[in-house]
């Protein structure tokens, strides 16, 4: 069965900057829509960030975070990668990645439907505290 890793979480002073990385064994993420979602306790699952496929090329952000967040491919490691620049506390929370092979659109919808995507992340913990 494909897994989903997430990797890079950890603490950070608000301001700074945080690189997570979405890898999968045994298939190609390039043939996979993937996204970002967060969640804190207390909160509902916020969608962050998507990218579809490479033969679709489109990506798209929340509202939160436009501007100060990047998604992107690694082929070389067969990753996606969020880049997060100028957190803050309310940044804060388990960030995990989704993935599916059937989807090849990146929108509003995709990041607020439930059960969306058919693989899912465990999820890494970022912190954002002074």
């Amino acid at each position: 069965q494909v897994q989903l890793v997430e990797s890079g979480g950890g603490s950070v002073h608000p301001g700074g900057s945080m690189r997570l990385s979405c890898s999968a064994s045994d298939v190609s993420l390039n043939d996979y829509a993937v996204a970002w979602f967060r969640q804190t306790p207390g909160k509902e699952r916020e969608g962050v960030s998507c990218i579809s496929p490479v033969s679709s090329g489109q990506t798209y952000y929340a509202e939160p975070v436009k501007g100060r967040f990047t998604i992107s491919r690694d082929n070389a490691k067969n990753a996606v990668i969020l880049q997060m620049n100028d957190l803050s506390p309310e940044d804060a929370a388990i960030y995990s990645c989704e993935a599916d092979q059937r989807k090849f659109t990146c929108t509003y919808y995709t990041l607020t439907t439930p059960d969306y995507f058919n693989l899912k992340g465990r999820g890494t913990q970022v912190s954002v505290t002074s």
